[in-house]
């Protein structure tokens, strides 16, 4: 993000944010932006193609695009990578057999040179199915370490099922940003 677009936005103290949801098909995208947006998550079909959600949140007008994570729908993501202030992973905990390639896609979605200093959450979705990943173990899965220096990130785990640790991510993630983007308003 460049400093006339930083600069205007504190000029006009619009305080939004623009969040792009992504991570693998069926990593639970959809039922975290109804979920945190109060709304029926039953009956949620695969995204093809994107979502934009716009709410309030705290002191902030987010608006979340959430963008469908088919092998096929990947190479598109970057058709929204424009103005992100903050970048939300989802990863499916429960499916161990494709921890590996939600890494790679992780890794190459970071060296984006438009996401380049857009905070980082990610969730550890689904902590309530049986035999799911810890975060803990997901961070050294996704080499998350790697970012220390260059990044501001966080992980942590939820249930986009129960609701749990939602609030928690989007109470980080908004900080974060607002503390960037923010800070002369």
């Amino acid at each position: 993000m460049g400093l006339l677009t930083i600069i205007r936005k504190v000029k006009r103290k619009e305080k939004e944010m623009r969040i792009l949801m992504v991570g693998l098909d069926n990593a639970g995208k959809t039922t975290i932006v109804k979920r945190i947006n109060g709304e029926d998550t039953s009956g949620i079909s695969p995204t093809l193609g994107f979502n934009i959600k716009t709410m309030q949140f705290k002191d902030y007008r987010l608006n979340i695009w959430d963008v469908g994570g088919q092998k096929t729908l990947r190479s598109y993501w970057r058709n929204y990578y424009e103005q992100t202030d903050g970048l939300v992973w989802v990863v499916d905990s429960s499916d161990t057999r494709r921890l590996q390639d939600c890494r790679d896609e992780l890794h190459g979605l970071l060296k984006e040179e438009k996401l380049m200093g857009s905070s980082l959450l990610i969730f550890a979705n689904k902590q309530d199915l049986k035999g799911s990943v810890k975060p803990a173990e997901i961070a050294k899965i996704l080499d998350l370490h790697v970012m220390d220096k260059d990044r501001h990130w966080q992980i942590l785990g939820c249930s986009a099922v129960t609701g749990e640790g939602l609030l928690d991510g989007f109470d980080w993630l908004v900080s974060d940003i607002g503390s960037r983007i923010y800070m002369l308003g």
